[in-house]
């Protein structure tokens, strides 16, 4: 009598698995979605002055194609459970279509895991030495990533292991070029678009490492009504809690222009960076500031780089509104 071999647990719950580590990186990147559209904060506990997840949302890596890139990180994970569930779900009976299917979603399956393994880890090498921050969501994510592909190649008994290989190398090349490709312009100066008669576009991309002193070069030059809406926020007391190595902190520095800034940095700028001059960052704990910039106006907090128009509303400034920039 031949008995007939069973089949290893993790062939039977492997699909399973995928799916559902697949359904908590959607619940992560889709919370960081929200987070990014509506300028919320992540919940994300760190020490005062040290980079979090909220810098890193803020940072130019966290947008690609002018869209969160958690979003993006959002539909590949709901692809995977979807390709995980798939023949499980579909049942047409017939042996031949399921194994099709089977076959199928399999291969789509570690296509995605390789690519999303590759992205991440140049992700992680970005977070490491560009950013220099601490994110459990994104170390999270790598760590889903990478559980997926383990788990698309040792969920299934694999005819050709050859192909695998030559499978992620293809991949994983594709992936990495891609990746370059998108983020190239990252390390550009700073973008300052114009139209005839309305205010200019401000996109900072940060290049070489601020400066302790005061971050990045404002380059920006000020206006009438800039200069009064800080004197303005000055004079009412406003608050804006900042770092000097914060990407978005910059970019308010630029809305404002050089000599307005100068007027915020003296009065209304609190320094939360350790290393930052004039740090001040007891006073930022005790504010319980979760990321940079934070504007506390009339007793208020507003989180992220604000529009001058914004400012001059909730802080009741009644002087001129010709701002020159905006985000």
């Amino acid at each position: 009598m031949i008995r007939r071999r069973s089949t290893p647990w993790i062939h039977k719950w492997s699909r399973t698995l995928i799916a559902a580590i697949a359904g908590c990186g959607a619940l992560i990147t889709g919370y960081l979605t929200i987070e990014k559209l509506t300028g919320g904060s992540a919940a994300c506990v760190v020490e005062a002055g040290a980079k979090g997840c909220n810098d890193v949302l803020s940072s130019p890596w966290a947008t690609v194609f002018g869209q969160p890139l958690a979003l993006f990180g959002f539909l590949a994970y709901i692809s995977m459970v979807i390709l995980a569930l798939a023949p499980l779900v579909f049942n047409s009976g017939e042996n031949n279509s399921r194994k099709q299917l089977e076959n199928l979603t399999w291969w789509l399956l570690l296509v995605g895991a390789i690519a999303m393994s590759v992205f991440s880890g140049y992700l992680m090498y970005v977070l490491a030495s560009q950013i220099k921050a601490i994110c459990p969501y994104c170390i999270g994510s790598a760590l889903f990533s990478v559980s997926l592909l383990v788990l698309t190649i040792m969920g299934r008994t694999w005819e050709d292991i050859g192909q695998i290989f030559f499978t992620a190398l293809i991949v994983g090349m594709v992936t990495l070029i891609g990746t370059l490709g998108v983020y190239a312009g990252v390390n550009k100066s700073d973008v300052i678009s114009e139209t005839p008669g309305q205010p200019a576009k401000i996109t900072f991309n940060s290049k070489g490492d601020p400066n302790p002193a005061f971050g990045w070069e404002v380059t920006t030059t000020s206006g009438e009504a800039e200069i009064a809406l800080a004197s303005h926020l000055a004079k009412i007391g406003a608050k804006e809690y900042s770092a000097y190595w914060c990407p978005h902190c910059h970019e308010q520095k630029m809305i404002f222009g050089k000599e307005a800034e100068e007027i915020i940095n003296k009065d209304v700028k609190v320094e939360c960076a350790p290393e930052g001059l004039n740090a001040q960052t007891e006073l930022c704990k005790t504010a319980k500031i979760e990321g940079f910039p934070t504007w506390i106006v009339n007793g208020k907090s507003y989180s992220g780089v604000q529009n001058l128009e914004e400012l001059a509303k909730v802080s009741g400034y009644t002087g001129p509104r010709n701002f020159k920039y905006f985000k």
